[in-house]
């Protein structure tokens, strides 16, 4: 005969409905499908989206940003950083620029196309934004100093 869990000592919540891990995991999964949905119509993933509009941002006043920086700036592994930067590279969207004198540092910058498509991305991706959070109302805003603490 199997013994049933007891869940009220093994757990802090009364169900799943009460965790907030279980919670971001559901509202960052739907939240995730849909803006997957947005950019597949566009020929990017999340991520190649994510790097492509971050390399954009932070190089838009002619400064330069390592592939290091940039991993640190939105929470990447490295490696992966890299293997997205090359398939932007191989797409047009990128260039990744060496530094005179130092053939390991790579500075990565959009291309004109690249930038070309985050012109269309972005309005897109708001828009799947405002469409997913519009339930929140005036709390969207408390939202996002949450989602900022939990970050820091």
């Amino acid at each position: 005969m199997k013994k049933e869990i007891e869940w009220n000592k093994v757990s802090d919540f009364k169900g799943p409905e009460q965790s907030p891990g279980f919670l971001l995991w559901q509202v960052s999964t739907e939240w995730r499908r849909q803006m997957e949905s947005t950019l597949m119509a566009l020929g990017l993933t999340h991520p190649q989206f994510v790097l492509l509009a971050s390399v954009a941002w932070l190089t838009r006043a002619g400064g330069q940003v390592t592939q290091v920086e940039l991993a640190r700036h939105c929470k990447t592994d490295i490696t992966m950083t890299s293997q997205i930067l090359r398939t932007l590279e191989k797409k047009g969207y990128i260039e990744r620029v060496q530094r005179k004198g130092d053939v390991r540092s790579k500075f990565p910058v959009a291309t004109k196309l690249g930038r070309q498509l985050i012109e269309k991305a972005l309005p897109a991706v708001e828009a799947t934004d405002r469409e997913f959070f519009k339930h929140l109302g005036r709390d969207v805003a408390t939202c996002v100093a949450i989602l900022q603490r939990l970050v820091e």
